[in-house]
C-alpha cells in the first residue's frame, strides 16, 4: 500500500509526507473500489476535490462521467433544476425540459462541494437518491432512477448544523458513511517548504524564471506562520514572491518585508494594536510573570505569619529527614525543596533540638508532635523581606535585547530574527538604550 500511495502522490501532485495526509489517501485508496458514500471534511484550500478525483479514477466507475458542484456557488432557487432537471414550463424562463446533473452522470461519481451550504429541501431530494436512486424531476410526476456515485465534502462541522436544524441528521449519517480528514496546513509542518519549493519550481519554469531559494531563517519564518488559507494561501505566496523579488536567494528578513502577514505568528494570547513593533504578546507575558511572583511572595508571608500566630517551631532538618512518609518514600527530596526555598536565617540556631523519643505508638497515636516555635526563631522569621520586582517595560525590553545580542555576538539580523521583530526595528532600540 506505501508504494501505491507514492505513485498516487506522483501521479496527482500530491505533496507531503505527513502521517495523517498519508491516512486520509490510504483511506481513499480503499474505499474507492466500494460504491459507498464518502464525506470528506478539512478546512479551506486542503485540496478537497484532488482526493474526490482519486476516489473516482481508482474506482470501477473510473469510464464514466466526473463532475464537481459547489453547492455554495448555485443559487437556491435553481439548485433543483441543476441536480434533479426539469420540465418544460416549470417555471418561469423554462422554455423547455433539461437533465439535471444526477440524469446526465447516471453511472458516474458527482462530488458535492460545501454540501453545508444546500438547502434543506434540496437535503431532502438528495436523501431520497441515497436511499433509493430515485428522483423526480421539477414540474414533473414522474419518478426516475440514477446510478450515481455521490462524494461530499465540506469545511464546516455539519454535526453543530445538525443540532442548529440547517441539515438533516439522517442525510449526515447516510454521507459520513466513510469520513476522510484532511489536516490543515499548520498541522503538516515539515510539509511547508516542500509545498513552497514545488511551487516556486512550477512558476520559474512557466515564465521562465531561476526558482527561489530560501535561506534557513526564512524556512523557520515561513514554517511558523499558521497558514489560514491553507495550500492555496501557500501558493500564492509563492507566485508573488517569485515576481516580485528581484534577487532569488531570499533571507528572513527580506521575507518579512515583502510578506508581512507572516509575521502574524497567531499566538494564544490577547494582542492590542499592531504598532510597537510586535512587544505586546511580551508585555502581556511579563505582567503574567510578575502576578505569579507577587503571588508566590504572598504565600511565603502567609506561612510564615501562620507559624508565628500559632507558636510554631520549625523542626531539625535531620530529625524531618528520619521520618517517612505516609506513602512510605523518603522525605530527603522534600525537606531539599524546603531549604532551598526558606533558606536558614542568619542568626546561630538553638544549641540543641529536641529529639523524638523512641517508642512504640498504637494505631491512634502519631509519631508528628505538635511544633513549638520559640521567641527567637519567631523574631528570625519575622526579620524575612519581600523584594518587588522591577516591572519597567523599558528595563526589561533593554534587558531582552542586550541578552539577544551577547547570544549571538552582536550579529543583529540574528538577535533581531530571535526577538521576533525588523533589523530596523533592533537598531532603532539600541539606538534608544545607548546599547
Amino acid at each position: 500500500m506505501a508504494d501505491q500511495i507514492q505513485r498516487i502522490k506522483q501521479r496527482y501532485g500530491i505533496i507531503g509526507r505527513t502521517e495523517a495526509l498519508d491516512r486520509a489517501l490510504d483511506t481513499a485508496l480503499r474505499v474507492a473500489s466500494t460504491d459507498l458514500s464518502v464525506l470528506i471534511t478539512g478546512e479551506s484550500g486542503v485540496g478537497k476535490e484532488i482526493f474526490s478525483r482519486v476516489i473516482h479514477d481508482n474506482s470501477p466507475r473510473k469510464h464514466e462521467g466526473f463532475i464537481a458542484i459547489n453547492c455554495g456557488a448555485i443559487p437556491e432557487g435553481t439548485i433543483n433544476s441543476e441536480l434533479f432537471g426539469h420540465e418544460k414550463g416549470a417555471f418561469t424562463g423554462a422554455a423547455g425540459e433539461r437533465k439535471g446533473y444526477f440524469e446526465t452522470y447516471d453511472g458516474g461519481t458527482i462530488f458535492l462541494d460545501e454540501i453545508g451550504e444546500m438547502p434543506l429541501n434540496t437535503q431532502t431530494f438528495l436523501l431520497r437518491i441515497l436511499e433509493s436512486g430515485e428522483f423526480v424531476r421539477v414540474g414533473s410526476n414522474k419518478v426516475q432512477h440514477t446510478n450515481v456515485r455521490i462524494i461530499a465534502a465540506t469545511n464546516v462541522n455539519l454535526r453543530e448544523n445538525v443540532q442548529k436544524g440547517k441539515f438533516r441528521e439522517d442525510l449526515y449519517f447516510r454521507l459520513n458513511t466513510v469520513p476522510i480528514q484532511l489536516p490543515p496546513l499548520r498541522e503538516r509542518r515539515e510539509d511547508i517548504y516542500l509545498l513552497f519549493r514545488r511551487f516556486a519550481l512550477d512558476f520559474a519554469e512557466k515564465y521562465r524564471l531561476e526558482p527561489l531559494e530560501l535561506t534557513a531563517d526564512a524556512r523557520r519564518i515561513l514554517e511558523g506562520y499558521s497558514w489560514p488559507g491553507n495550500i492555496r494561501e501557500l501558493k500564492n505566496v509563492a507566485d508573488q514572491l517569485s515576481i516580485l523579488s528581484e534577487e532569488r536567494n531570499i533571507d528572513g528578513l527580506t521575507l518579512q518585508e515583502k510578506m508581512p502577514q507572516l509575521n502574524q505568528r497567531h499566538l494564544p494570547s490577547i494582542t492590542g494594536q499592531n504598532g510597537n513593533d510586535g512587544f505586546q504578546e511580551r508585555d502581556i507575558l511579563y505582567k503574567v510573570l510578575f502576578d505569579m511572583k507577587k503571588d508566590l511572595n504572598d504565600l511565603k508571608s502567609l506561612v510564615f505569619e501562620l507559624i508565628s500566630t500559632n507558636d510554631l517551631e520549625m523542626p531539625d532538618a535531620q530529625q524531618v529527614r528520619s521520618l517517612r512518609l505516609p506513602d512510605g518514600s523518603s522525605s530527603s527530596s522534600v525537606i531539599q525543596r524546603i531549604e532551598e526555598e526558606f533558606p536558614a536565617p542568619s542568626a546561630p540556631p538553638p544549641a540543641a533540638a529536641p529529639s523524638f523519643p523512641a517508642r512504640e505508638f498504637t494505631e491512634t497515636e502519631s509519631p508528628y508532635e505538635p511544633i513549638i516555635l520559640s521567641e527567637n526563631q519567631r523574631r528570625q522569621y519575622d526579620e524575612s523581606e519581600i523584594v518587588e520586582e522591577n516591572l519597567s517595560l523599558e528595563d526589561n525590553e533593554r534587558q531582552l535585547i542586550s541578552k539577544a545580542l551577547e547570544k549571538h555576538q552582536g550579529h543583529r539580523r540574528e538577535a533581531a530574527l530571535d526577538l521576533g521583530i525588523s533589523e530596523r526595528t533592533l537598531y532603532r532600540k539600541i539606538e534608544k538604550y545607548g546599547l
